[in-house]
This record gives C-alpha cells, sequence and structure tokens, in this order.
C-alpha cells in the first residue's frame, strides 16, 4: 500500500475523533484549555464566595470534601483535567472526564480526584478520593464529570455536571453547611463558574 494511503487513513481518524468530541472548553482568558491547573471560580460576582478548595466535615479532618472559600478574593486550590475518552488534545466540553484538586499533600494522605460520596445522606457530595481507573468502572463511574457551557450565561461561563450514563446529568451545587461552609454537591441549581489560570 502507498504511504499516502495510510497518511489519509490517519487522517481520517484523527479528524473523525476530534468530530466525536464536544467544542473545547475556554478558560477566562478565551484560550483553549489542554493541560496545565486551573483556579476554578464563580463566573459572577453577585454569587458571592471564592474558588473551590478543600473542606472537611464537622470535627473529623478526614474525609476532605470539595468546597468553596468564604471570600471571593481567595482563589482556592486550581484543578486539573484528565481521562478524556476521545483523546483530543484539549478538555473537551460535555464529555466525561477527571477532575483533581492540584495540591502536592492533605492531611489524609491520599489523592484528591472528585468522587461523588459514597455516604448515604440527605445530599450528595463531592469528596476527594483516590486515582480513578482511565475508563468508568465498577467504582470509578463515581469519579467522572463533564464540563458543559452554562445556558444564558456570560461567555465563558460552566457549569459542571455529573452524567452516569453520558446522559441524565446532574448538576454540581453549591450549599451552605453550618459547620463546614460552603461544600459542593448534586442539586438543581448549578454553579456558573470560569476557569482562570494558575502560574
Amino acid at each position: 500500500m502507498s504511504p499516502i494511503f495510510y497518511f489519509l487513513l490517519a487522517l481520517t481518524a484523527v479528524l473523525a475523533a476530534r468530530a466525536n468530541a464536544g467544542g473545547a472548553v475556554r478558560d477566562s482568558d478565551g484560550d483553549i484549555i489542554s493541560r496545565g491547573s486551573y483556579y476554578v471560580k464563580p463566573a459572577f460576582l453577585s454569587e458571592g464566595g471564592g474558588g473551590l478548595s478543600l473542606t472537611h466535615s464537622g470535627d473529623s479532618p478526614c474525609p476532605l470534601y470539595i468546597g468553596q472559600e468564604w471570600s471571593r478574593l481567595d482563589w482556592g486550590i486550581p484543578v486539573k483535567f484528565s481521562n478524556w475518552k476521545s483523546r483530543v488534545g484539549f478538555v473537551p466540553e460535555s464529555e466525561n472526564l477527571n477532575i483533581e484538586m492540584d495540591v502536592k499533600a492533605t492531611v489524609c494522605v491520599k489523592s484528591t480526584y472528585w468522587w461523588l460520596s459514597a455516604d448515604k445522606g440527605s445530599k450528595t457530595w463531592l469528596e476527594a478520593g483516590p486515582k480513578p481507573d482511565d475508563q468508568p468502572g465498577q467504582d470509578s463511574w463515581r469519579s467522572f464529570f463533564q464540563i458543559k457551557k452554562a445556558d444564558g450565561g456570560i461567555l465563558r461561563g460552566y457549569n459542571i455536571a455529573f452524567c452516569p450514563n453520558d446522559s441524565d446529568c446532574i448538576d454540581v451545587s453549591v450549599y451552605l453547611e453550618r459547620t463546614t461552609g460552603w461544600r459542593l454537591g448534586l442539586g438543581p441549581i448549578p454553579i456558573e463558574v470560569e476557569f482562570v489560570k494558575s502560574y
């Protein structure tokens, strides 16, 4: 076979993969997000609160949960994205991926990937957990989230959602907890966020 044939075959595969992926997620400067770390902040100043961070529940230091800083001047801890299925070179919209808080160490001595809490309570919280498998499996399905363009939001505003079947999505919301402050969980009112480069 001709080398041109193999080149065209490879090019077709790459273009098909890109066509199947969602649009690229963009940061607050309008740049496409590929790798690196990004602060996750409320898209509107009127929403109050700062960037996303880690918090605990009650008197126990572990497990850690995904929370939001009190002050909008506090940008929190940046996040990194990984394991999107299409393998395109950018973070795609509306595709399952993993989100990790980009922090060296925590008091709980474990990774800080986002997971749905397995606790049976009135709300389903987001907690920090171990590095998941590359594909949604027996347990790691709880660690995959999607970034979706916010309906009617600002130009670079996004919602984060949990989509167990790549559909039937439930938005990530923020709740005020009496003892620990703002915490993220699943709910009907999405928090609209933007992604700001971390240098």
